[in-house]
């Protein structure tokens, strides 16, 4: 345990630097406030004996500087060394930081028995700091998984509902447009059926794994919305842009081969995506987005499956030309 001493009076810091080696602490002396805040600042010692009284800076000032000083969590133990006891200058000393006080001569015993009142305080808020972060990861790791689909890996309905409400507050601030896509695994039932579901389970993450190696921006989200059902939020996108990475996504699934020969005609896993996209106002809701989507993936599959089609709100739909 190192202890910074700052002190004026020699005589007084060798005895107290004395007593302090004998306690088994490795003591530093500063012979004044400026030199003890440098000192402060390299070595960032576990214990502070301050002197109240010295010339130029007074012991109060550097103690409310050495407070200032220390970094977020942080916290070092000031002991004042002074002759003056009064009411005004015990709660002086607590206003600008102290700790508690030992009256000059120091006394041994006193001072032997306060360094380890110290260090038990010390220990204790360590142990209290240690918790309070394993309690914060903790907590983090419940945030995580809380947003976490179980099955697949991916986000799940939950952050997927976060998402699209804050990517849509961005969309009315900035006015760019935003995009989403619903994505349906084809014949998924037949699949499931007929495989078992353990098969099922593993050709849905098979199924978001393809899909999220198509997208390249952190800001792109891909969530399970239920069952075989697949949706992705892509914020500061337009609609041929969002076209382009629906029909990658769709090629990605189709390239897997995953062998599917419960369909009506026996082929591979496929995924039929709607588009939609908007630019968002205060005159609408989220919900909207959402809509037109599932209105593009319904068209899609009575199209044939397999494919993918995009729709404006408010303006129609259509197949994306080069898989019409």
């Amino acid at each position: 345990m190192k202890a910074l001493v700052i002190e004026d009076t020699v005589t007084s810091a060798t005895l107290v630097c004395h007593q302090l080696r004998k306690m088994g602490l490795e003591p530093t002396h500063a012979k004044d406030g400026s030199l003890g805040i440098e000192a402060f600042k390299a070595s960032r010692p576990d214990l502070i004996l301050l002197d109240i009284i010295m010339p130029g800076m007074d012991g109060f000032e550097v103690a409310r500087r050495i407070r200032q000083l220390e970094r977020d969590g942080e916290w070092t133990p000031i002991i004042f060394l002074t002759a003056r006891t009064s009411d005004e200058d015990l709660q002086r000393g607590i206003e600008v930081g102290g700790d508690d006080y030992l009256a000059k001569p120091v006394s041994e015993a006193v001072l032997g028995a306060k360094v380890r009142a110290m260090q038990r305080i010390a220990q204790m808020r360590y142990s209290l700091l240690v918790l309070t972060r394993k309690l914060d990861d903790a907590n983090s790791e419940l945030r995580r998984l809380s947003s976490v689909d179980g099955l697949t890996g991916i986000a799940n309905r939950r952050e997927f509902d976060e998402t699209l409400l804050r990517e849509w507050r961005r969309g009315i601030r900035s006015g760019r447009p935003l995009s989403l896509l619903v994505a349906d695994v084809d014949y998924f039932k037949q699949f499931n059926d007929g495989y078992g579901h353990q098969v099922g389970d593993e050709c849905l993450k098979a199924v978001a794994r393809s899909m999220q190696s198509e997208l390249k921006r952190p800001s792109d989200l891909l969530a399970r919305f239920g069952g075989e059902e697949f949706v992705v939020v892509l914020p500061e996108t337009d609609i041929q842009g969002a076209a382009a990475v629906s029909e990658s996504m769709r090629r990605a699934v189709e390239a897997m081969g995953i062998t599917h020969r419960h369909a009506p005609v026996p082929g591979v896993v496929t995924v039929s995506v709607g588009v939609a996209s908007l630019v968002p106002d205060r005159e609408r809701r989220p919900e909207a987005l959402i809509e037109a989507a599932d209105k593009a993936l319904y068209e899609a599959k009575r199209g044939g499956r397999n494919r993918v089609t995009i729709k404006m709100p408010g303006i129609g739909s259509a197949p994306l030309p080069s898989k019409a």
